[in-house]
């Protein structure tokens, strides 16, 4: 990433006195930076861990679905526009702090955890927690940064998605090996109330230094002006319902893809973890900060950018996605999901900065928190739980092909338990195959979002721009 502006904006327009240092400013996006990569490590452990919890708590495709998503997503999402409406006059940093040390302690006790209702509890006290990171953070970064540089600073954010993903693998996959799983949730979750605190002593709000307009009691718009500017904003929603597209695949997709490597391909626990780790982590990785520097760059010549480099990048994906799922090897089946992951990935910078930049300043955290709800509550929370829901009726109907008697769900219970049946591991072997398949052709969306919003963006920051001369 560019090393950030010498100066700290505060409406995206005019640069204030450099009472921050460069290397402070650079701290502060790499503490933020750890932070989103521990919420991502907390949220997406449970994906590693979903066979031996299947397996120890007799759930089904579709309860380990509801953890990994409307259990999460549904106080996450909710929490997420009152929080940023908060964000908008209060400290941000304060915000992030507690919510840090809500959202690990909560990770903690999913280890503690019996049966599926007290699992269910543990994971929607992760999702109240995480509630209050990403729309202060995005909020804060656009006060840490010049405008110029936007994408870049929110992709280098973006990036704690691969890394924190990666790190939940494979941690989550070591420790539970040797340990058990209940072991891989305390062993994530303690470290972040520490994170917490060191985040509360040193980072610093721009609003209290006064290098931005400390809002005024009463001063922010309320929450009908923010909605009635954004309505304006066509190429907003656009990219709104593109990133929950894409979310919806790729929340589902990660959450599941390592029961598939492990039914289809037979892979175990450390082998699949490290598998996933090193996929996630390369492909996110890479394809985040070329998303960022590809846009800023094209952005100066076409704003259309912002909506073109993830369009054609989701586009070429789309193959290697399908080629994956009848991979003859586990290797050949990681290759080519580490394409599509890499590619799927380049939407973060172009979109999150063409958010910012479509708002007024006051209007930021709303807006992100807006777009997070829409995001979050389709794309994470139907994501997995539809792929665990469509997998369960997969693996039925190709249970019954195989000339079985018996009730699917009654033979097959607590799944990798009966694995030694082989009409149970193909009929689980079928079914998250097909259900991965089937929930890919809601990518169409994806391509016809992202086509609109770059037939639209170059008039809505015209417009954004003008109204902030008049303001």
């Amino acid at each position: 990433m560019d090393k950030p502006s010498d100066t700290i904006i505060g409406s995206g327009t005019t640069g204030s006195p450099a009472a921050l240092s460069p290397s402070y400013v650079r701290y502060a996006l790499w503490m933020l930076l750890i932070i989103y990569t521990l919420n991502f490590v907390d949220r997406q452990i449970v994906a590693i861990l979903a066979e031996p919890i299947k397996k120890d708590l007799g759930l089904t495709d579709s309860q380990l679905g509801l953890l990994g998503g409307l259990a999460f997503a549904f106080f996450y999402t909710f929490l997420g526009i009152p929080i940023a409406r908060y964000a908008e006059r209060g400290n941000r940093v304060r915000i992030i702090s507690v919510a840090v040390v809500v959202w690990s302690g909560f990770t903690a006790l999913s280890g503690a955890a019996h049966n599926f209702t007290q699992l269910l509890l543990a994971r929607i006290g992760v999702g109240v927690g995480e509630a209050g990171c990403t729309p202060p953070a995005h909020s804060l970064i656009s006060d840490y940064v010049g405008p110029e540089k936007r994408a870049s600073a929110l992709a280098f954010y973006s990036l704690g998605v691969p890394i924190g993903s990666a790190l939940g693998f494979i941690v989550g996959a070591l420790i539970a090996q040797q340990f058990g799983w209940r072991a891989a949730f305390f062993a994530v979750g303690l470290p972040g109330v520490v994170l917490g605190i060191i985040a509360w002593v040193t980072l610093k709000e721009p609003r209290n230094l006064g290098l931005v307009a400390q809002p005024k009691a009463g001063s922010a718009p309320s929450f009908g002006d923010a909605l009635k500017e954004l309505r304006k904003r066509k190429s907003y929603w656009y990219a709104v319902f593109a990133a929950t597209t894409i979310s919806f695949l790729g929340y589902g997709h990660a959450y599941f893809l390592p029961s598939f490597l492990t039914r289809v391909h037979e892979m175990g626990l450390a082998e699949r973890g490290a598998a996933m780790a090193v996929m996630t982590l390369v492909s996110g990785v890479v394809g985040t900060l070329i998303g960022g520097m590809l846009a800023d760059r094209a952005a100066k010549k076409d704003t259309r950018a912002y909506m073109t480099v993830p369009l054609i990048a989701f586009v070429i994906g789309i193959p290697f996605f399908w080629m994956a799922m009848f991979a003859e090897t586990a290797m050949m089946a990681i290759i080519f999901l580490a394409i599509p992951t890499l590619l799927n990935s380049l939407w973060y910078g172009p979109v999150y900065a063409a958010v910012q930049s479509l708002v007024q300043p006051r209007t930021r955290a709303t807006a992100v928190a807006i777009m997070l709800f829409v995001v979050n509550m389709i794309g994470l929370g139907a994501g997995p739980t539809a792929i665990g829901f469509f997998s369960d009726i997969f693996a039925n109907q190709h249970f019954a092909t195989l000339g079985a008697s018996a009730d699917y769900a009654v033979f097959c219970a607590k799944g990798a338990a009966t694995a030694a049946d082989a009409m149970c591991a193909a009929a689980q072997a079928e079914g998250i195959r097909w259900s991965l398949l089937a929930t890919s052709s809601v990518g169409v969306l994806v391509i016809f979002f992202f086509w609109m919003g770059r037939k639209t963006i170059v008039k809505d920051l015209a417009d954004t721009a003008a109204e902030a001369k008049a303001a």
